[in-house]
């Protein structure tokens, strides 16, 4: 079930279990953190579509879609939505009058500042208690994992600056 390490694919199944459940613990403390917020709280979906505006400032909602790989009609409802909580504005295109550009309001974007910093404080928290060589051994394999989740996703899961030590 584990997988042998010696056979082809056998450590990356083994890591990809590990990182299932590394993706369980950090949700549990994602939701912490968005429940947390003192600011209206967001779905998961609409979080995802503040990334993406956050990462892609003035996108349309085509771009976003796509981005997203969601329907137009599911985009622009979750738009509606964050547009009525004052986190996401729309606009006329300055190259297209057929088109509205996304931006995150300041209080999108104090949202999104809020929430990171509350997340980052719950890793920091967890990572203060380990040894300083598992934390560049997590460094390392973030980094590789960073680059190849890049290289083969869309936009808005690419960070939204290089990983520094």
């Amino acid at each position: 079930m584990g997988g042998d390490p010696s056979l082809p694919g056998g450590c990356a199944q083994q890591a990809g279990q590990r990182a299932g459940e590394i993706i369980e613990l950090l949700e549990v403390l994602w939701e912490q953190g968005r429940n947390a917020t003192a600011r209206a709280p967001v779905s998961p979906s609409q979080l995802r579509v503040m990334y993406c505006v956050d990462r892609d400032e003035g996108m349309n909602l085509r771009a976003l879609g796509e981005a997203l790989g969601s329907a137009p009609s599911s985009v622009s409802r979750l738009c509606d939505r964050l547009e009525a909580i004052g986190f996401v504005a729309r606009s006329p295109s300055p190259t297209s009058g057929r088109e509205l550009e996304l931006r995150l309001t300041p209080q999108g974007r104090a949202h999104l500042r809020d929430l990171r910093e509350r997340r980052e404080e719950a890793l920091l928290g967890i990572l203060a208690t380990m040894p300083p060589g598992d934390r560049e051994a997590l460094l390392t394999g973030l980094r590789g994992f960073a680059d190849a989740a890049a290289n083969g996703s869309s936009e808005c899961s690419r960070p939204v600056s290089p990983a520094t030590p």
